[in-house]
């Protein structure tokens, strides 16, 4: 059973990863906003709730590539750490299984987990013009794009020093945090 699960995750990340954002987002508004009528396809809405509401889209097909990444990373990392003896141990000590994976395995697999969704969360900040064009929003990617159309370059080095700053802060957050989550990468590799 926990194969036939594990297979079937690992197909459906693959299957949704291949999918690009403009892609995404065409799907997502040709089924939610045109067929259902669920939610607005253009715009982004006045106040607070109508934006929020006008948001719901854009955001899931901005998301759908990254909880991909982070899914199989995630993936990949507990499966490694389930193979571990110190899992074995626990087991055999009559631990239960949420308990082993909750306090042995989840924690350990965290670095990687922590480290991908870092870089990742800076990357949002690139997708998004992407996705900002096939919604009609206005925000800093479509502010890039419409920079690169007029040559408008101090527009253009200030958003690429934006995303490089925010890559620099996210990545630094991560480093400082990472010793916190997993003790044994401050010892460093000799410690495993």
């Amino acid at each position: 059973m926990v194969r036939a699960t594990d297979r079937l995750t690992l197909i459906g990340l693959t299957v949704l990863g291949a999918v690009p954002s403009f892609v995404g987002s065409i799907v997502l508004i040709a089924v939610f906003a045109v067929q259902l009528g669920w939610f607005p396809s253009f715009g982004s809405g006045e106040g607070f709730f109508d934006e929020v509401y006008h948001l719901v889209l854009p955001s899931i097909a901005l998301a759908i590539v990254f909880i991909v990444l982070v899914g199989k990373v995630t993936r990949s990392a507990m499966v490694e750490q389930l193979n571990r003896e110190h899992v074995e141990v626990a087991t055999s000590r009559g631990l239960t299984r949420p308990t082993v994976v909750r306090r042995h395995v989840l924690r350990n697999a965290l670095g990687p987990i922590i480290t991908v969704s870092g870089i990742l969360i800076a990357g949002l900040i690139v997708a998004s013009s992407i996705v900002e064009s096939a919604f009609g929003l206005s925000g800093i990617g479509s502010l890039l794009v419409q920079s690169v159309d007029r040559l408008d370059f101090p527009v253009v080095q200030g958003i690429v020093l934006f995303v490089v700053t925010a890559f620099v802060v996210v990545n630094a957050i991560v480093d400082v945090l990472e010793p916190w989550i997993d003790p044994r990468s401050a010892a460093g590799e000799g410690a495993r």
